[in-house]
């Protein structure tokens, strides 16, 4: 399609917004007494441009499926976010004076607590892959003509995510994304490391295969040319590559530094008639572009295993192979069951989904924060459900996205495998010991750590339906199967898998540890003790209710035996759960330091978290 230059009127028109957009970020902040109004000026023009040329999005439902998608990865410039949305008619001008208010929606960042934003942002290099999952969405399952853009501060490029992103958006050739790097030279606490050396910017862009255009981020007319180059680029994302100053029109604030994240105090005034008096029409209402409504209706229906798991009572199955096939069971049931991993596939069996169902799984290889990021993008305007899959510990990594993530709502599904000292011989940088730690701190997700086969096949089917973030532990060494197909799990409820009328103390174990507390149960039935063991199945809600009842009907005596650091798992998880009861005492056995390479029986004798170690704690424990 040919360019089209801007009438004189039009171009006009555009810079008053852009102004406008400068007064409302000024205003908004100054009644808040906090805020970012200048990093908020140099992406003015920006806003206009994007938002009155070229941003297809109906004021009333933003969000709607068809509708384009915006990500404000460098979110601290929600205020310009909010006055260019004051300006389309989707926020009211009297709301932008509740900025930050407790009873507002207008947060310090964005948050989809606000109708019209997907995503939470602020933690910043986090965006970009949020909007690169959108674009492979919008791209690969919807088929449909929505564009993506993600507005970045030059800062964040300092995050090796922002690459990781870039390096994916360009793999997968994802001409529907468009990154904006709004290069306004200054940082927090100094200037950025570039500065304005546009240069370095777009060969760097241009090395991690997107189509660079650097430009003037305050010329209307060059943004609007780009952003039409943009939208004709086939085969590749589009970085522009913007350079602005930060603070632009507010006098004695521009391009200078210690303005970050301050309201102008007694300059505010002074900005606000600068502004003005660029202004040629106060009057100014331009509309967004309509969108094409093409992307398909998406509903969730009650996700179910095609067939019930099919896996003999007694033999041995590790549950990161039951993963995979859980995986293909619902994936025959519902055809918006999509699986990321980062080139762990032959490890965590997600290899078998892949193998099943090869459109509906997404490589995101060595490249953890990016792989949650997408996956979140994947996820959002309900479009998927997303299951993602690495070694437990690499998750830590992107721990952040995680945190993030909560705070966006997502609905991701989290599976880590090789968990524990178990693992064996690969050693303790492989091991994860404190991934439940992590995820129980999550608001809102399940934590799931199935013990055989069985369990985690339904573990799965549970987390395809749950509305929220969900973490499923699996494990590598195989354990016997000891629940029959029919079973039936609960989110928050436990088994009990070992009971009598004369038990002593209740042992909890999970993954391994369980089928340790089995054996040592056999054991110590032989020379006349009885054991109750309890598998919780989930960490986050664990059973309240069975823990408790089973405690006051074993002495007030509970053992947990875990593989995974003290802090933070099933022990503190139990510990938590039966505080506010009297007369129970817990005992805890975890990884107490860090682990080597070894054989699984090895390390598990050398941590005390094997049956033997068991059966000592339990004759100590009564002996008490």
């Amino acid at each position: 399609m040919a360019y089209q230059s801007l009438t004189e009127q039009r171009a006009s028109d555009l810079r008053d917004v852009a102004n406008k957009i400068r007064i409302h970020s000024v205003t908004c902040t100054s009644a808040a007494n906090s805020g970012h109004p200048t990093s908020s000026a140099s992406m003015a023009e920006i806003c206009s441009v994007l938002f009155f040329q070229y941003l297809k999005i109906d004021p009333n439902f933003v969000r709607h499926p068809s509708s384009d998608r915006l990500v404000l990865s460098k979110g601290h410039a929600c205020p310009g976010l909010y006055g260019a949305l004051v300006e389309a008619g989707v926020i009211p001008e009297e709301h932008l004076k509740t900025l930050r208010k407790f009873d507002s929606d207008l947060e310090g960042h964005p948050t989809p607590r606000q109708s019209y934003i997907d995503v939470a942002t602020g933690s910043l290099g986090q965006g970009l892959s949020i909007a690169a999952g959108m674009a492979y969405n919008a791209k690969y399952y919807d088929k449909s003509s929505y564009r993506v853009y993600c507005i970045l501060g030059d800062g964040e490029t300092a995050e090796g995510s922002v690459w990781e992103a870039m390096s994916f958006a360009s793999y997968y050739k994802l001409d529907n994304l468009c990154i904006i790097l709004d290069i306004n030279r200054l940082g927090q606490s100094e200037a950025a490391m570039l500065g304005h050396n546009m240069e370095v910017y777009r060969k760097r862009c241009d090395a991690f295969g997107t189509n660079a255009i650097v430009v003037d981020g305050h010329d209307v007319e060059v943004l609007n040319k780009a952003f039409h180059d943009a939208a004709n680029c086939k085969g590749q994302p589009t970085t522009l590559i913007c350079k602005t100053y930060k603070g632009k029109g507010f006098p004695g604030v521009e391009d200078l530094e210690n303005w970050h994240g301050k309201p102008l105090g007694a300059k505010a005034d002074i900005s606000i008639e600068a502004c003005k008096k660029l202004i040629k029409n106060p009057n100014v209402k331009l509309t967004m572009q309509p969108f094409t409504d093409d992307a398909p209706t998406v509903n969730f229906p009650k996700v179910t295993l095609s067939a019930p798991p099919n896996y003999e009572f007694g033999s041995k199955f590790a549950s990161r192979k039951a993963y995979g096939n859980a995986l293909v069971s619902i994936g025959k049931s519902y055809e918006r069951i999509v699986a990321l991993d980062g080139d762990t596939k032959n490890s965590t069996f997600s290899l078998t989904y892949k193998n099943a169902f090869p459109d509906r799984y997404v490589e995101c290889f060595i490249a953890e924060q990016n792989l949650v990021g997408v996956a979140i993008g994947l996820g959002t305007r309900h479009r998927n459900i997303v299951f993602v899959s690495t070694f437990a510990a690499f998750f830590t990594r992107a721990f952040d996205q995680i945190r993030m993530g909560a705070i966006s709502q997502t609905e991701v599904n989290f599976v880590g495998s090789h968990a524990g000292c178990s693992i064996g011989e690969d050693g303790p940088s492989q091991m994860a010991l404190e991934d439940f730690a992590c995820f129980r701190t999550v608001p809102h997700a399940v934590c799931f750590y199935p013990s055989d086969a069985v369990s985690c096949e339904r573990a799965i089917e549970l987390a395809a339906n749950y509305r929220g973030i969900t973490f499923t532990r699996t494990s590598r060494p195989e354990t016997p199967v000891i629940y029959k197909k029919d079973e039936v799990f609960e989110i928050g409820k436990g088994k009990c898998v070992r009971s009598s009328d004369s038990d002593k103390v209740t042992v909890v174990g999970a993954g391994v540890t369980l089928q340790e507390a089995m054996i040592a149960a056999d054991a110590l039935q032989k020379d006349g003790i009885n054991i109750r063991v309890i598998d919780p199945f989930c960490l986050k809600p664990i059973d309240k209710e069975l823990l408790i009842a089973s405690a006051k009907e074993t002495n007030g005596k509970i053992i947990t035996v875990e593989d995974h650091y003290p802090e933070g798992g099933l022990g503190e998880a139990v510990a938590g759960a039966v505080s506010e009861e009297k007369g129970i005492q817990v005992r805890r056995m975890a990884v107490n330091d860090v682990p080597r390479s070894g054989k699984k029986d090895e390390l598990m004798k050398e941590f005390k978290i094997d049956s033997t170690a068991i059966i000592a704690a339990v004759k100590s424990f009564i002996a008490y």
